[in-house]
């Protein structure tokens, strides 16, 4: 399991531009810088995954934050983790995120954060001098299991010390450990081995025992590594001294392993029993051994197994096989279905999609009302809650997109819970809809209708309007006088 981190986004800036005779020379902060990815990519150099198992939390680099003078802070640097090819990602719960093969693919395995944007970025012709900035968004955490699955055309598998490790050694230039106690090989051993004009490669496959496909004695962690092979060679011990072991029995139950496991079908993997079979019968050197080989090898090839005895030891039989190993691995590859690249589908976002849902809930501390979507979750995260005027604008985002009206639609009335943002770190508001108490009446933040009626009034229109004036003065004044004269006005003395 390899735990990754990409970078967080640089916070944008407020700044006011300053300089001699211009002490309010307008907003210049500068953007955040984005954050840095988490990248895995194929290197030929890289053999094993053996680093990510020491290591398995890795994190990306952050974005700079903005700076005045219209200075954008730098971007992360993206964290580039080599992995061999043949390696698999997926995900904790098994679904398949690539299959990286070949010399530079790679997968974009999290993204860094968006960075903030600063107060030069944020001024319009209506908001000239904004006071506040965004924040940076922060990276992906992303939790993926990397499995390696040896790529060659050739697999050697059988029964522990049967002699596949002895067989890549002299096949090829490889040196894998050799000893005569079992379980030897813990890891594929790749080589390459030329017949002619053809070069392929085998792998010697760690011993298989009954079981194996059920996982037992790492079976599952040594089956895997067949799963691309184009030949299967079963190495067979002719020489061995166990009880209840002889070539055909080995044989069987290698075969019942073999068509137990199943190739993950997302890979593209073909049925283990649908591969070509060659038996090698090692260790012909041994007088006794020989003797075996030959007796079960016309059994062998009545049910249909091309057969070859060998001996690792006095390279006996080896150019046989080698030859008939490389017939078989060409046939393999001019019958292989080329797999065309997967064509690339932009979907587009609907016109008229919110990119939002208001979700009605009941929970144990009463009813809430939970907004889901990319973009208020992305706002919310951006606002700065310390600073009021950050906070009407994300006041005034949500509502062009239309939050408000469906949390009407949804029930939710003044004084509602409502939750922007992930269920494990969403932020909780006590919903005051700006349309109560005539609020509706008003135009946008900043603006005022009644500095937009631009109509000029008619000649009538003026004098009927200072008659009116005129009128009320003097229905003022007489009313005045008559009071006047009815005492109210006479001091007590």
């Amino acid at each position: 399991m390899l735990h990754l981190r990409a970078g967080k986004g640089g916070h944008g800036v407020a700044s006011v531009h300053r300089e001699k005779f211009k002490p309010l020379g307008g907003p210049d902060g500068g953007n955040g810088g984005r954050g840095g990815d988490i990248v895995l990519r194929v290197d030929p150099q890289i053999t094993t995954l053996i680093d990510y198992h020491h290591g398995p939390h890795r994190t990306a680099p952050n974005g700079r934050p903005g700076e005045g003078d219209e200075k954008n802070g730098a971007q992360g640097e993206d964290l580039v983790l080599p992995v061999p090819s043949g390696t698999v990602v997926t995900t904790r719960g098994g679904e398949v995120l690539a299959d990286l093969v070949g010399d530079g693919a790679e997968l974009v395995a999290a993204r860094g954060g968006r960075g903030g944007l600063g107060n030069k970025a944020l001024a319009s012709p209506r908001r000239k001098a904004p006071g506040f900035a965004l924040l940076g968004e922060p990276g992906e955490e992303a939790e993926v299991v990397l499995e390696l699955k040896t790529l060659a055309d050739v697999a050697l598998v059988g029964f522990p010390s049967a002699g596949k490790s002895s067989l890549v050694s002299v096949l090829s230039a490889a040196r894998p450990k050799i000893a005569d106690y079992p379980f030897t090989t813990l890891i594929p051993n790749l080589g390459v081995v030329t017949a002619g004009g053809e070069r392929f490669t085998i792998a010697d496959v760690p011993g298989l025992i009954p079981g194996a496909s059920e996982g037992k004695g790492l079976g599952l962690q040594f089956l895997r590594h067949v799963e691309r092979c184009h030949v299967l060679a079963h190495v067979v011990d002719c020489a061995t001294l166990e009880p209840g072991r002889d070539p055909l029995t080995d044989l069987e139950v290698i075969e019942e392993e073999l068509a137990a496991y199943v190739p993950h079908g997302e890979l593209g993997g073909i049925p283990l029993a649908e591969r070509v079979r060659v038996v090698v019968l090692n260790k012909a050197d041994v007088p006794e051994a020989r003797e075996l080989a030959e007796m079960v090898r016309p059994d062998l090839e009545e049910r249909g197994y091309e057969v070859h005895i060998v001996s690792a030891v006095a390279h006996q039989g080896l150019k046989e096989l080698t030859f008939a190993l490389a017939g078989h691995v060409r046939r393999a590859r001019e019958e292989q279905v080329e797999v065309e690249p997967q064509r690339v589908v932009i979907r587009p976002r609907a016109m008229d999609d919110q990119g939002f849902t208001v979700q009605r809930e009941n929970t144990a501390d009463g009813e809430i009302f939970r907004v889901v979507g990319e973009r208020p979750t992305r706002w919310v995260r951006q606002t700065d809650f310390a600073n009021d005027e950050a906070v009407g604008y994300l006041a005034d985002r949500l509502g062009r997109l239309g939050v408000e009206e469906e949390l009407l639609k949804a029930g939710a009335v003044a004084g509602s819970t409502v939750l922007i943002g992930p269920a494990d770190d969403a932020v909780v508001f006590d919903w005051e809809p700006t349309m109560a108490g005539g609020a509706e009446l008003l135009g946008s933040r900043g603006t005022d209708a009644r500095l937009e009626d631009r109509s000029r009034p008619t000649r009538a229109e003026k004098r009927e309007a200072f008659h009116d004036r005129k009128d009320a003065q003097t229905q003022a004044r007489e009313e005045l006088e008559a009071e006047r004269r009815a005492g109210w006005w006479t001091d007590e003395d």
